[in-house]
């Protein structure tokens, strides 16, 4: 019998609420609204962002990309309709939708991530040139979540893909944050940085985003497409300069940065610029929104839930040490009779490569928590990606409950030593508390629940 089943399915349904908050088609429908034939776009406080009657364009276009913009898609299409004249989303490998024998007016192509493959090319470059083809009594619905900027390489005349993917395996491996990641990213691109604005110009557009990254700052969101960009060509060249990366670009990007620096190439469209005129872009689903309606879900389960922060940051296996020092201090101020409490958390972590195994953020927040739980009662668990990708792995993450740790010796396993070699899902996985999930197709970056239940 497995004593921890309860305490797994608990989370599990705590996980599962806070997807379904954040499911994107959900999320798509939330925020816009059609009334008989007029078409409304809504903020999370329910504000009228935008509104016009379906009447007023030639054409009503969608476009675009990452882990979740599948099923963003077909909500657009579930509510316009035949209204939709065409369109194109580039999903991950393995994040379109089942066939459903029916015929649907937006494509689903899918391209390589995190480092960008052909087939990802072939269709940016697609998704811009359809843009540049808009007209101003057009309506782009533009539909973004994680994972567009690397499933999105058009790139600037005389930048080759191998270089480009050549770049993004240098900034990963050297340490750079995704804010800086996508700095570079966006002045090689046609379509970053507020390009795909550009090229939809004087055409309608409405960004309707899921925000996978901590801050939710729109202008980071899969590289900005939609929205202003604060960077510049300097700020490219300062991140260079950190990580002594001179000697190691490629080329073609090395004369294409400096030509920037030069003031021969155009920066890319700030605030003001008459780009954006006439683009509107909306939040849809945030890690706050998924926490809450954990939270809700919670209460409604007799647990008393605590939000403690939508914004963790920092190396992965210290975060979750952090995470459980907090839920013992929970647990001392709990008397016999209380209810439990469910901590909540989330952001998006670090891994420090130390060793040749193979895990990722949450396995490794899993592993750690499970070492810190060895001789702790009543405290468990769940670490998870909400998007059901935790690393180079088929996992989303793993559990972690109190005592359970001590029984792994018995099993040949090292946790230790795992944790010191990166080799957290080989060790998950034979404990019996690595979680997978598949894709979920949305990505809202990565959640904690741990349950704190009173001492005996």
């Amino acid at each position: 019998m497995d004593t921890y089943a309860p305490y797994r399915d608990l989370l599990l349904t705590l996980n599962k609420a806070a997807l379904q908050a954040v499911a994107p088609d959900g999320a798509v429908l939330r925020h816009l609204h059609l009334d008989k034939t007029t078409l409304t776009l809504l903020s999370e406080q329910e504000e009228e962002l935008w509104s016009a009657p379906l009447s007023s364009f030639a054409r009503i276009r969608v476009l675009g990309a990452g882990k979740g913009a599948a099923p963003m898609a077909r909500a657009l299409e579930e509510l316009l309709g035949d209204r939709i004249d065409d369109g194109l989303v580039i999903v991950k490998y393995g994040h379109s939708l089942a066939e459903d024998g029916q015929a649907h007016p937006v494509r689903i192509v899918e391209g390589a991530h995190p480092v960008p493959d052909a087939a990802g090319m072939q269709a940016a470059n697609e998704l811009v040139d359809t843009a540049l083809s808009c007209r101003a009594d057009d309506l782009v619905l533009c539909v973004f979540t994680g994972g567009a900027s690397a499933l999105t390489p058009a790139l600037q005349p005389g930048i080759a893909l191998d270089d480009l993917q050549r770049l993004t395996s240098t900034l990963l491996a050297c340490g750079a944050d995704i804010h800086e990641i996508n700095t570079l990213r966006k002045h090689l691109s046609r379509l970053s940085g507020g390009s795909l604005a550009r090229a939809l110009a004087p055409a309608t557009g409405l960004g309707l985003i899921v925000s996978d990254v901590v801050g939710d700052n729109l202008d980071v969101i899969a590289s900005g497409p939609t929205v202003p960009d604060g960077s510049t060509f300097a700020d490219c060249a300062a991140i260079v300069d950190k990580y002594d990366l001179a000697g190691r670009l490629p080329a073609s990007i090395a004369a294409h940065l400096q030509r920037g620096l030069n003031g021969l190439l155009p920066e890319t469209p700030k605030a003001g610029d008459p780009s954006f005129a006439r683009m509107h872009n909306c939040l849809v689903a945030t890690l706050h929104q998924a926490l809450q309606a954990a939270a809700d879900r919670a209460r409604s389960l007799g647990l008393e839930p605590r939000i403690l922060t939508d914004r963790l940051t920092g190396e992965a296996r210290e975060v979750a040490c952090d995470l459980v020092h907090t839920a013992q201090d929970v647990q001392k101020t709990l008397s016999t009779g209380d209810r439990p409490v469910c901590l909540l958390a989330g952001g998006e972590t670090t891994v420090t490569l130390r060793g040749r195994g193979r895990g990722g953020r949450n396995q490794e927040m899993a592993l750690a928590a499970s070492l810190e739980l060895a001789r702790t009662v009543g405290i468990h668990a769940l670490f998870a990606g909400t998007d059901g990708t935790d690393g180079p792995t088929d996992a989303a993450g793993g559990f972690a409950f109190s005592g359970h740790v001590l029984g792994w010796p018995e099993l040949g396993l090292n946790p230790e030593q795992s944790l010191a070699d990166n080799d957290s899902y080989a060790c998950l996985h034979r404990a019996g508390t690595l979680y997978v999930s598949g894709p979920t197709r949305t990505n809202v970056m990565d959640a904690a629940f741990i349950l704190v239940y009173p001492p005996r």
